[in-house]
């Protein structure tokens, strides 16, 4: 029996430390591990705004909340009420409490395995910086990421769901391994840009190493139509890569000769991270943008057939050491 015993008392340290491990390598539920503030400008909004990243207890989620109006909105692709050239997410109870260009934060908070956090700032917009998500990196890095003590929420993709708008399109398909699978084709008439594309599987060194640094972008003929419109009133070249025809304005030119589908990629990730959970399937998308990144989310949650939450390997290791 005292076999049996120590038997059975080294299998639960092994299952034990197998699941720790699970849990360092991202299978559990993420926060920060101090609040990180920083000032910057709007990229549409032309708003100086102060944001505070604030840890957050498991099953927060991530949390936008407007101290100026003291309203808070939850990062989720419900509550996306505009898509012109950026992500808003629109309190449907208050209209006026929107967060606008909230696509490259969330980004690098989804590939840092950032479930749960309340994003305070004192207006309508997240600051561009310099418009990629390498900033949010640098931030995530100096507060640090805590490990919380529930396992993280894992949406599966069970069938495909397409959306369409003309020749662009979007699809969220099963995929065939754990994570997210991304393949995007860009198409523009600016020869600067012109076709492009790019495969990746998600994690949080492809991130970092493929897409965090990719800028965005606009032609420059485009730039009065937007400041007419309200748009673009922070844009500037130290925020986002200007094209004209063949040309590159920026002085320093592009950081990568396909900078411009890489960020493409940036913004799905970011758009796809307001599913509320990781999702393990493939994303497809030619000329999609943050219209059909949100449309496709909808098909996707229309359905219940179309997707199922997949428990942790935490909770495998919880039930196999049970």
């Amino acid at each position: 029996m005292d076999g049996l015993h120590d038997i059975t008392a080294s299998n639960g340290l092994l299952m034990r430390s197998m699941r720790d491990d699970l849990v360092r390598g991202g299978a559990a539920q993420r926060t920060l591990a101090s609040a990180i503030c920083c000032v910057g400008v709007g990229l549409h909004s032309g708003r100086r705004v102060t944001v505070t990243l604030c840890p957050a207890p498991a099953g927060t989620g991530i949390v936008f909340h407007r101290t100026d109006l003291g309203m808070s909105i939850p990062a989720r692709f419900d509550r996306v009420g505009d898509t012109r050239l950026c992500t808003v997410l629109v309190s449907p109870d208050h209209p006026e409490a929107r967060v606008g260009t909230v696509e490259h934060l969330m980004a690098a908070l989804s590939a840092c395995g950032v479930g749960n956090a309340v994003v305070e700032l004192d207006g309508p917009e997240v600051p561009v910086l310099d418009g990629s998500a390498a900033p949010w990196l640098f931030l995530l890095d100096c507060a640090g990421i805590a490990i919380l003590a529930e396992p993280a929420r894992v949406v599966q993709v069970l069938r495909t769901v397409h959306v369409q708008d003309g020749d662009a399109f979007a699809e969220l398909r099963p995929g065939a391994l754990p994570g997210l699978d991304l393949a995007l084709s860009i198409a523009f008439d600016a020869p600067a840009i012109g076709r492009q594309a790019l495969s990746l599987t998600l994690s949080e060194d492809a991130f970092r190493t493929e897409l965090a640094d990719a800028r965005t972008f606009v032609q420059a003929h485009e730039v009065a139509g937007l400041r007419a419109a309200g748009l673009a009133q922070g844009g500037s070249l130290d925020n986002a890569v200007v094209v004209d025809g063949a040309q590159v304005l920026n002085p320093a030119g592009l950081r990568c000769p396909d900078e411009f589908v890489r960020h493409k990629m940036l913004d799905a990730v970011g758009d796809l991270a307001l599913a509320g959970a990781a999702l393990q399937g493939r994303f497809v998308g030619h000329r999609s943008g943050h219209a059909l990144n949100n449309l496709v989310l909808r098909a996707l949650f229309a359905d219940a057939a179309n997707w199922r939450e997949v428990p942790s390997m935490v909770h495998a290791w919880e039930r196999a050491a049970a």
